[in-house]
């Protein structure tokens, strides 16, 4: 068994031992009518936000439409796709609404800090398209530091999305594919969120906390949960405040661009993230 690429592996085992009840309508509030909205929402709720240009937009929708068609899902209903460049000079999160037949739309875009070959321990971040399933079920940090003072989840009550268990070559000794753990989720606010936009994670996704909550919140990832819910079952780790909306999905895309320079729209990843960066989406 290849290595957990989080820090807290007995978390995962009390989130499946909590499983608990949660009404599956709670606090659905006022449903919204167009990705536009949401794509408002996450201007106003995201504090650190990428400009990608639109044809840079429409390129990384198609790329991901390639790797989705790939995986044979096509004709997809109108659903949110999380697409991650995970080429070292980008380092970007995409959030698009996507529907057949009509053009993806753009809801948001962040910095992130995928895997960081080289030392034990650490995974190059797999490519492909991974489904966020119930048979994974998710769990909330305790916001509990390691080892090295840092919280490796971020602060407490913030969302882990797991994906499973997933084949990625080791990032050290002989590079063979071994197995890691893929999740997303927010990290220390000190020491780790400022470097977003760089290579950091042992082969997880690691995004800003206002992001992992913005997500969270709408359910843009929470399609499966909500089937299972819609057949009788509860899940203690939805928030109960949330807001799902009609265009819950299911799959991260990651991909790799190919860039060999720094697209000038994308965070430094050195610490020198401002906050007027992100004001430029609002």
């Amino acid at each position: 068994m290849g290595a957990l690429c989080f820090w807290g592996f007995m978390g995962m085992w009390r989130s499946v031992l909590m499983f608990c009840a949660l009404g599956p309508g709670a606090a659905m509030g006022q449903e919204l009518s167009s990705p536009v909205e949401l794509a408002s929402l996450f201007a106003q709720s995201v504090d650190r936000c990428l400009v990608v240009p639109a044809e840079t937009q429409q390129g990384y929708a198609q790329q991901a439409s390639g790797v989705l068609a790939a995986a044979g899902l096509v004709d997809l209903p109108a659903q949110v796709v999380v697409v991650v460049d995970s080429n070292p000079l980008v380092q970007a999160l995409m959030l698009f609404w996507m529907a057949p037949g009509a053009a993806a739309q753009l809801i948001g875009a962040s910095p992130v800090s995928t895997g960081r070959p080289g030392q034990f321990d650490h995974f190059a971040t797999p490519l492909g398209v991974f489904a966020h399933a119930v048979a994974n079920l998710d769990f909330r940090a305790q916001g509990t530091k390691n080892e090295n003072g840092i919280k490796g989840y971020g602060e407490k009550g913030l969302r882990v999305f797991d994906f499973g268990w997933q084949l990625s070559p080791k990032g050290w000794g002989d590079r063979r594919p071994s197995t890691m753990r893929l999740q997303m989720h927010a990290t220390d606010p000190s020491f780790l969120e400022p470097r977003l936009g760089s290579v950091q994670s042992k082969g997880c996704v690691r995004i800003p906390a206002t992001l992992n909550k913005f997500i969270d919140h709408y359910g843009l990832l929470d399609a499966d949960y909500e089937q299972a819910m819609r057949q009788g079952a509860r899940f203690w780790v939805l928030d109960p405040q949330r807001q799902p909306t009609p265009w819950s999905g299911r799959y991260l895309v990651v991909l790799d661009s190919g860039s060999t320079q720094r697209p000038p729209w994308s965070a430094p990843g050195n610490g020198a993230f401002h906050a007027d960066s992100a004001t430029a989406c609002r």
